[in-house]
């Protein structure tokens, strides 16, 4: 109890939705207790005792807090106003300021100075009865769902799976095991490594039972400015697309004025990239060129011929054309003419968190007031636009691989952001098993524990000093704005140049060293990246305390949970979980009970011992399977039967808002629905309709365009009518029913920072 200044407070008043309740405040080393006799009814029984209600919160699902002393000369009360990760928000009011601060310090200490992962409460967590009987660890075997799938160790289906990574050396943030095309060995892998981010190269991670076509996820390739090449990879590549061949190959179509995209000459042989070194947030690094090029920079996008594979850049076009000047990038398709390269424009961690900021800011006086959110401020966000881009890549892929019997191949930068949503929400449209409540616990754990998510750094599980203000002083800098982002576009440009300095002058060499820097690069301070950290600070300081980097949350995991509502609400008789489910499971994303989501990769899981020394979160659900069960659920699979089908694909009309997940109600989130428009567009008539799709590449044919700023021409809408007869699945919205706007090609939105 050493961080404990008070444990238990009498006469504390709580304001939750306009509402107060007086009761005790209790302070355990995990939680927060308020506790209250609530009134009883005039029609209970005289006799009849009052049960006590009691709210919990856990210390890492604070998001921010907030202490006002009570002001000079005034009888009004101290007050420490919380804001949670799971979007409660609440206020606590003490006559007593002396006890208010001793509370607010004591939690402060309590969220902000665990120091490391292992003094979580997951790690002393004791199960009730009903959970201590079950192993939810058990559900994922990895040799099960691929042999689910049709692959096995030695050869199922042209695939076999490699243990070039059963101690982690390959690629410590990959998979032990990672299924590849069985004519590929494991020297040619090894090679292939060496050109793609932190080693992750393009791997299985679903094959369609029908077709035998993939989906492959990866990160981006090693290219640079000197267009670098690997023989290797372009090996890789062509044998995972050569896997099947697709039964009904897709139509080439050749729109007119084809421009042939000029290619610099790329060398012959094994790629020369500079090893990765130790960096590890190239996300940063992208934002941080992007705010140089600025508005001024022109906007262009290609497209062409869709051929019968598919490569996948999740960014837009202009941020995978940025980090070329960092050694990074995105394939030169003169290489891989054997698939075309769609750019789908979904925006990096930094834009998201920034977009869940602004609605947090539309709810944030819940505690307080009865008012509904600011509709205005929800419509500005651009929440749902983002939930929307995200879906509609999903679409484009299972469409590619369900309907027109090509393989996938995903990434973005690093390739456990962006790239995990789309593979985890294709494979929910393609099986009906990942719709189960069993398979959607399979999915994320191998699409996201397996083949890694920075769980530890997006959801900021060790919290932060800059979460907690004292009245209007933020300590630390501006807890919900860019935490030292400002300085213009000169200061940007010159942290992006800093930062490459740092990137290829590394004295460990290794490509995904991750010590001492938790996420960030080591070489600048989270606070002001232009300055280095001092080299005089003791390593065991840094090696012994972990924080959260600030810069490095972000909601990708709840975004992938609120497209998978998106899915369920659509097509309520597919799935076998509620949307409780979903809800209770974003939960426990932040709750740190359970030991699922504290760890970044497997490997980190595996030398931490987690299975051992913590519960699985599968084991809470599997305790009340009924709670979460879906009664409208219908697991009949006919595709000849209109409703039954096997693949789902998400209405992009019928996005709206997750109500439940922001703790709000239908009505005050999504308001009163008339006719058939979309509610993303309504809400806003200056909302814009992005196409998800905002490039397309191939190694003969492509053209730019400029943004247009009016609808397309008849020239135009022939043009795009040649290029989607040949993309019948790239889902661009070409009419203008229900006042949608109608976008060309050209159109590109990328939002800078």
């Amino acid at each position: 109890m050493e961080r404990t200044r008070v444990a238990k407070v009498e006469d504390v008043t709580l304001a939750r939705r306009g509402e107060q309740v007086i009761g005790t405040l209790h302070l355990t080393p995990h939680h927060i207790i308020f506790s209250h006799i609530p009134s009883l009814p005039d029609s209970a029984p005289p006799a009849t005792p009052a049960r006590p209600k009691e709210l919990w919160i856990t210390y890492p699902i604070i998001s921010f807090c907030t202490y006002r002393p009570a002001p000079a000369a005034s009888r009004q009360p101290s007050q420490i106003r919380l804001r949670c990760r799971d979007f409660a928000f609440v206020c606590f009011y003490f006559a007593n300021e002396s006890k208010a601060r001793d509370v607010y310090e004591s939690i402060r200490l309590w969220t902000c100075k665990v120091g490391r992962i292992e003094k979580l409460y997951a790690f002393t967590y004791q199960p009730p009865p009903p959970e201590r009987e079950l192993n939810g660890w058990e559900v994922y075997n990895p040799l099960k769902e691929w042999a689910r799938q049709g692959v096995t160790d030695r050869d199922g289906h042209g695939w076999r799976i490699s243990r070039i990574n059963v101690d982690y050396g390959f690629s410590p943030t990959y998979p032990a095991l990672i299924p590849i095309p069985s004519t590929i060995s494991d020297n040619t892998l090894n090679y292939a490594g060496r050109y793609r981010s932190r080693a992750r190269v393009p791997a299985l991670t679903y094959l369609h039972p029908v077709n035998n076509c993939s989906i492959t996820r990866s990160s981006q390739p090693l290219v640079g400015v000197r267009q670098h090449r690997s023989i290797q990879d372009e090996k890789l590549l062509a044998a995972i697309f050569s896997t099947s061949r697709s039964e009904r190959p897709l139509a080439t179509c050749s729109p007119p004025n084809l421009e042939r995209e000029s290619s610099n000459a790329s060398p012959v042989g094994e790629s020369s990239v500079q090893p990765l070194g130790d960096i590890t947030n190239t996300e940063e690094l992208e934002n941080e060129i992007l705010a140089f090029r600025g508005e001024s920079d022109s906007k262009q996008q290609i497209y062409g011929a869709q051929q019968q594979n598919l490569i996948v850049d999740a960014r837009p076009t202009v941020n995978a054309f940025a980090m070329q000047a960092v050694g990074l990038g995105s394939e030169n398709m003169d290489n891989y003419k054997f698939a075309t390269k769609a750019y789908l424009g979904i925006d990096n961690i930094h834009v998201m968190r920034d977009s869940l900021n602004k609605v947090i800011d539309a709810l944030k006086d819940s505690d307080v007031t009865p008012l509904g959110p600011n509709r205005d401020q929800l419509a500005r966000s651009g929440w749902l636009k983002h939930i929307s881009g995200i879906l509609d890549g999903a679409g484009l892929i299972a469409r590619q691989v369900g309907l027109q019997h090509s393989h996938v191949l995903i990434h973005c930068s690093d390739g456990w952001d962006r790239t995990g949503q789309l593979s985890a929400l294709s494979q929910i449209c393609l099986d009906p098993y990942y719709r189960t409540m069993e398979g959607f616990m399979v999915l994320v754990e191998k699409d996201w524990l397996s083949f890694g998510h920075m769980f530890r750094h997006r959801s900021g599980h060790l919290n932060s000093e800059k979460w907690f203000q004292i009245e209007n002083e933020r300590i630390g800098g501006d807890a919900t704005r860019g935490f030292g982002e400002s300085g213009g576009a000169g200061k940007a440009i010159e942290n992006a140049f800093l930062s490459a300095k740092g990137f290829f002058n590394r004295d460990n060499t290794s490509r995904d060293s991750l010590p001492d820097s938790d996420g960030e690069m080591q070489s600048y301070d989270s606070e002001n990246p232009g300055a280095r950290k001092p080299s005089s600070a003791p390593r065991s300081v840094v090696s012994e305390k972990e924080i959260t980097k600030v810069k490095e949350t972000s909601p990708v995991f709840h975004q992938f949970l609120d497209a998978t509502y998106q899915l369920l609400y659509q097509y309520p008789t597919r799935f076998e979980f509620n949307e409780r489910f979903l809800r209770r499971l974003l939960y426990h994303l932040y709750s740190c009970q359970y030991g699922t989501f504290l760890y970044n990769n497997e490997k980190e899981r595996v030398e931490s011992k987690a299975k051992d020394r913590t519960r699985s979160v599968w084991d809470y659900f599997l305790a009340r399977r009924e709670q979460f069960l879906n009664p409208k659920y219908d697991a009949v699979i006919d595709d000849h039967k209109r409703g039954s089908e096997r693949l789902i694909f998400p209405r992009l009309t019928e996005v709206r808002w997750w109500s439940e997940a922001f703790g709000r109600t239908d009505a005050e989130m999504n308001g009163t629905r008339s006719g058939s428009t979309p509610s993303i567009y309504r809400e806003s008539s200056s909302t814009e309709r992005t196409p998800v799709l905002t490039g397309i590449e191939t190694a003969d044919q492509t053209t730019t365009t400029g943004t247009a700023a009016t609808e397309p021409t008849s020239s135009a809408s022939a043009d795009m009518a040649a290029v989607t007869s040949g993309i019948s699945s790239l889902a661009f919205h070409k009419s203008k029913e229900n006042g949608e706007d109608t976008r060309t090609m050209g159109q590109m939105e990328v939002e800078m920072q």
